[in-house]
């Protein structure tokens, strides 16, 4: 369970999700840790009453912005507030803090926003690829003490839909007003965050009188696993149908690694392609083309070679060299990998020379290693550690400044308390493919796009390729589809792949 517990965090942006060094580093023993301020203290770990004596959270405010698309002026309303999450005794017991951009018009769609980690806020997705305000972060040679600035977001999708951007009870400003043990029971766990989450939307859609609007869900690596099961949830439970779901870098089918690593060669062929990418940018050679000539020897020569295991010496000694020239890795490192290339491993030798560690989230996006000569990687990950800082100060500052909505609280970007106390269990072991294929087959007009980065190790594209190839017939094939882009877990921080993604979108959007 640990181990999952790691892979999740990772994975973040977060949501992040998916295994590796990241979390680990970052959790480590508490005597590392800065000292808590007494307030925030009381805030985490105080008792039921005590969270009750907490200052309240602001009433609802809304401004008016404006910005500039493709020479046009949007003008659209920000609203931020709080929604109550009630336990079966109807009293209140956390409080979901819910930022959204409508503009006037007939007939607009509503998208709803999220996350993952479990434990990260909606900032990533709100100020880094679809809202209005983007802040650049998680890129090469960016710093963290780095004023953010805002900037009018060339890939938002608010010409073509209202956006609702949701923080889970922990992050952001959103908050439990439970002791730890009711938390852990009533929000840090699989099947109840589904459901207060699906709440919330339920309540955002009957407050604004917007039932009847088109309906979409975007959700985030381990968002990417809430998507299809809040959209069915939704779909099934709640009443509200979703024409929708749009997973980015989704943790959506850990199913496939189960075991993996000793019998199946599942595992490396999700793990190649990526670190292939990663190479062809590095020499400037990355394109769609290229890729897909990847996948093709992924899905085929190399998987027939792993599956002969040590019974074709020479397929394999064939397979060793031609992955040693795809990755641009030492033939000694992939030798001894037998070809099957840990992302650990990984991450700690493509910069090696430069006395570098690569991140899970990209592994062109680096950091110097504050610990070289440890067998192990000890450092947080290289994009976690630099972007925490401008998201909060860019988000502090729009909430508090630019719409007024006055709070005094801390705003978790990443919150580490929600993912130590986080329970799985066995729905987070079998993701979401199920949901996925009950919702899409319940439904002939939702449409689903998945969306990753070529470039991510921690939840990889082909991961979900195998995954929707899976898939049994459900109507039209291009119902549900895979898109590949320039870039990490993050992609969309390159305006290029934001812009892409956009693209696509629009035209899911149009077919409905």
């Amino acid at each position: 369970m640990e181990s999952i517990r790691k892979r999740l965090w990772l994975s973040c942006a977060l949501a992040f999700f998916c295994c590796l060094p990241a979390f680990r580093a970052a959790a480590q023993d508490k005597k590392e840790k800065p000292a808590e301020h007494p307030a925030e203290k009381s805030a985490s770990t105080s008792s039921a009453s005590d969270k009750n004596e907490l200052p309240p959270l602001p009433t609802e405010k809304s401004v008016e912005q404006s910005m500039q698309l493709d020479g046009k002026t949007l003008h659209y309303t920000v609203t931020v507030g709080a929604y109550p999450t009630r336990n079966e005794q109807g009293k209140t017991v956390g409080e979901v803090v819910v930022t959204s951009y409508t503009m006037a018009g007939k007939d607009r769609p509503v998208t709803f926003a999220f996350n993952g980690g479990p434990g990260a806020a909606s900032v990533f997705l709100n100020m880094g690829a679809i809202g209005p305000k983007h802040v650049d972060f998680g890129n090469e040679g960016e710093s963290p003490s780095q004023i953010p600035v805002l900037t009018d977001n060339k890939g938002t999708w608010l010409d073509f839909t209202d956006l609702v951007f949701i923080d889970p009870i922990g992050t952001g400003f959103s908050r439990s007003l439970v002791p730890e043990d009711q938390a852990k029971k009533l929000f840090y766990s699989t099947e109840p965050d589904i459901h207060y989450l699906s709440r919330v939307i339920y309540d955002w859609l009957l407050k604004n009188g917007r039932l009847d609007s088109r309906k979409y869900v975007v959700g985030e690596s381990y968002g990417g696993f809430r998507g299809p099961r809040i959209g069915y949830y939704l779909q099934s439970q709640l009443g509200v149908g979703v024409n929708g779901l749009v997973l980015i870098s989704p943790y959506l089918n850990p199913t496939i690694e189960r075991n993996g690593y000793v019998y199946s060669p599942v595992p490396w062929m999700v793990t190649l392609p990526p670190v292939v990418a990663a190479n062809l940018e590095r020499e400037h050679k990355l394109t769609p083309e290229a890729m897909q000539q990847v996948i093709a020897y992924d899905e085929g020569e190399y998987a027939t070679t792993l599956i002969k295991g040590n019974s074709d010496p020479a397929a394999t000694a064939a397979m060793i060299q031609h992955v040693t020239q795809m990755t641009g890795l030492d033939a000694t490192f992939v030798k001894q990998s037998g070809g099957r290339i840990d992302t650990e491993a990984y991450l700690r030798e493509v910069h090696r020379e430069q006395g570098k560690l690569g991140s899970v989230y990209d592994s062109n996006v680096t950091m110097l290693d504050p610990f070289p000569y440890t067998p192990d990687q000890r450092a947080n990950d290289p994009i976690l550690a630099k972007t925490v800082a401008p998201l909060t100060t860019a988000m502090v500052n729009f909430l508090t400044q630019t719409v007024g909505w006055k709070v005094d609280a801390r705003y978790n970007v990443l919150s580490f308390d929600v993912n130590r106390l986080w329970q799985g269990g066995d729905e987070l072991r079998k993701g979401s493919m199920v949901q996925l294929r009950q919702a899409v087959a319940a439904d002939p007009d939702m449409r689903v796009i998945i969306a990753h980065g070529w470039n991510d190790l921690s939840c990889p594209f082909m991961g979900s390729v195998l995954s929707v190839n899976q898939m049994p017939n459900l109507g039209d094939p291009t119902r549900v589809s895979v898109h590949e882009y320039p870039g990490g877990h993050m992609f969309y921080t390159r305006e290029s792949s934001r812009m892409a993604l956009r693209k696509d979108v629009m035209a899911m959007f149009a077919k409905q």
